[in-house]
């Protein structure tokens, strides 16, 4: 019997985040739960359990201080809304497709567009998604949709925004497609079934064409799982739905010349490797009566051949290389070189004799009965496969700017050379890109092509998407008196434009400072963090006016809040008339000395006491509040002499 396992078989890249976030936010130390079961399958839940992570149905169950950690099928906005009011850690584990379905349903709506969803009602999935516009419609069946349809007045003309389950299959989807686009002239449509999962549906298809009989793995619960067999039995009459290697009964497979096996995205890996492992343990114990000792002898020496990937047994760990047992006559090593393609990494830190490894291939030596290894070249290509993942996915990656190079940087991502054009970094034409050598970007990656080991990245694609979520932000919480910090980022001859967090704003220069001023660059420059609040704003324009000056900081009103009549104060004379002299007491608020209360006698004019940028002290004799006019003397603090002798 030949048993063939599907390539596709096991965690998705949506399933495969959600646990490890899980795993991430458990070995931090935290409290973690999760917001329904973190996939569906009750072997993970059940793990997870184990170590700890509780498993709730509401937020109102969320105790303070905890981690919550939103499950792959993601949330309705409602549910978020709340969480965030909470003191909870929100970890948003929501497959990135299925986020996507989220803002396309949400837009739809706010563009009067009435969203659509093709989907199992009762699915989490679907729920979630639904929660995220006000008035959904979901159909199970091509038929539902022509019912909808034929009910409906004058359907021609409604906006639809058609969307499907990530997990749909692609027959359902394309029927209600159809009729969609027949029957509805102003339709938008998203294709929104997951790649991995129609890849994997059509593996399965496949398999099931070739195959004697089929074994699906996984969770019963899983959509995508019943969807797997469905599939399998429209080919095949001999199909088994199993979660777990203890259900398998193989006796269903005696008469099979061919198995396949495959399974759903939320089905570990380790589970399927024991229902491999079963069928192949049970088929050789049925056909070891048949064969000779030659014939056994020739199974037990395993081909192997450069690039294979193997699992091994550690043996010994060395100063110079690690040994490791495949199971076959080789002897296998690694050399520490090609341990890790991190150098700080040492072997007899992280192994230990006993433990199982995976590894590559990098050498077989016959004539020596040797098989060079190497654990780094795996992790190479895994970080390839992560790369790959990550550009079909439009996740966000992290990496270090390792150089500058001609027309852009490089980046170091898990240990691959990414490029990023200098268009893409985020950095100003003409500005300094060396700048970010050594220090940590996020970046998108836009283009992989592992042939020639080129992959380019984008800084700006994550900042611009960063930015347009702020704005969104802020454009539905804006009003006006709203304080915000924001950055200054450009200036004009009429104002500065200050960065809010996503959107600018301009205080023009009357609103710059409560003194006169000709340049905003008397007040602020490029670069600077300064709290403004908001005087006036229109959406449909996207302007915002701001304020910087406040009555807190109105140089009268911090005259009045410390000084007062029959004050001494230190002041500066700032100007002179032929009727006294101005004087400023703070910057922003002047007095005037009269010409009587200059001198305590009787002078021609002002200059013959006083000069410009002189320093004296003056007693304040009278405010005018309402006009704002402050009476100051010199002559009140001068003492009387006495009177020379007139001589006769």
């Amino acid at each position: 019997m030949q048993v063939i396992v599907a390539k596709t078989a096991g965690f998705c890249f949506g399933v495969d985040r959600a646990v490890s976030l899980v795993e991430q936010t458990v070995s931090s130390g935290k409290r973690v739960v999760t917001l329904g079961p973190i996939i569906h399958n009750h072997h993970v839940v059940e793990r997870f359990a184990r170590e700890g992570v509780h498993e709730i149905q509401s937020p109102e169950e969320v105790e303070p201080g905890c981690s919550v950690v939103i499950r792959s099928h993601g949330v309705s906005r409602e549910v978020y809304e709340r969480l965030e009011q909470m003191p909870v850690e929100i970890v948003d584990a929501t497959c990135p497709f299925v986020k996507r379905i989220h803002k396309i349903v949400s837009n739809a709506e706010a563009q009067g567009r009435q969203p659509v969803i093709i989907g199992t009602r009762t699915h989490p999935e679907v729920q979630a998604i639904a929660g995220w516009c006000s008035h959904p419609l979901v159909f199970e069946t091509p038929e539902e949709v022509s019912t909808w349809l034929s009910d409906s007045v004058d359907h021609t003309k409604i906006p639809i925004t058609l969307v499907s389950q990530t997990t749909s299959t692609q027959n359902l989807w394309e029927s209600c497609k159809e009729i969609i686009k027949k029957e509805c002239t102003n339709s938008e449509i998203f294709d929104t079934i997951c790649e991995a999962t129609e890849k994997r549906q059509k593996e399965a298809g496949q398999l099931s064409k070739i195959c004697d009989a089929m074994v699906v793995v996984g969770d019963s619960n899983s959509s995508n799982t019943k969807r797997l067999a469905m599939i399998c039995r429209q080919y095949c009459n001999n199909v088994a739905l199993i979660d777990e290697a203890a259900g398998l009964d193989i006796s269903h497979f005696f008469n099979a010349g061919s198995v396949g096996i495959t399974a759903g995205a939320s089905t570990p890996a380790w589970i399927i490797k024991e229902v491999n492992n079963k069928m192949s343990e049970e088929i050789k114990v049925e056909t070891a009566q048949e064969e000779n000792f030659a014939e056994l002898l020739e199974q037990s020496i395993k081909t192997l051949n450069n690039g294979d990937k193997v699992t091994g047994i550690v043996t010994a760990i060395g100063a110079t290389e690690i040994q490791v047992d495949l199971g076959t006559k080789h002897a296998g090593y690694i050399p520490v070189d090609d341990f890790s393609s991190d150098p700080s990494v040492k072997p007899e830190e992280v192994l230990k004799v006993g433990d199982e490894i995976e590894v590559m291939v990098v050498h077989v030596n016959d004539s020596e009965g040797t098989v060079r290894l190497s654990r780094k070249r795996l992790e190479a290509g895994k970080a390839w496969e992560d790369i790959e993942a990550a550009a079909e996915s439009k996740a966000v990656v992290e990496g270090v700017i390792t150089e500058e190079n001609k027309g852009g940087v490089v980046a170091n991502v898990k240990g691959i050379r990414v490029f990023i054009p200098a268009s893409q970094t985020g950095v100003p034409k003409g500005g300094d890109l060396a700048a970010l050598v050594g220090t940590t970007s996020q970046m998108k990656i836009t283009e992989v092509n592992r042939a020639r080991r080129r992959v380019v990245g984008s800084i700006r694609a994550v900042s611009s998407e960063a930015r347009k979520a702020a704005a969104e932000k802020i454009w539905s919480e804006i009003e006006v008196g709203k304080k915000y910090k924001g950055t200054v980022k450009s200036l004009t001859s009429y104002g500065a434009f200050v960065d809010i967090g996503g959107v600018d704003g301009m205080v023009h220069v009357s609103e710059l400072s409560w003194n006169r001023i000709k340049n905003p660059a008397e007040v602020v420059k490029v670069g600077d963090e300064i709290e403004v609040f908001v005087i006036s704003y229109d959406p449909e324009k996207k302007k915002i006016s701001l304020g910087y000056k406040t009555a807190e900081t109105n140089p009268w009103n911090m005259f009045m809040s410390q000084y007062q009549v029959g004050d001494v104060v230190d002041v500066k004379i700032v100007k002179l008339m032929t009727f006294g002299a101005f004087a400023e007491i703070i910057p922003g608020v002047d007095g005037l000395i009269h010409i009587s209360q200059i001198a305590d006698r009787r002078i021609g004019k002002p200059e013959d006491v006083l000069s410009e940028g002189q320093e004296v002290q003056a007693k304040i004799i009278d405010v005018d509040a309402e006009n704002k006019r402050i009476s100051l003397s010199i002559r009140a603090l001068l003492t009387a002499e006495p009177e020379e002798p007139v001589e006769e």
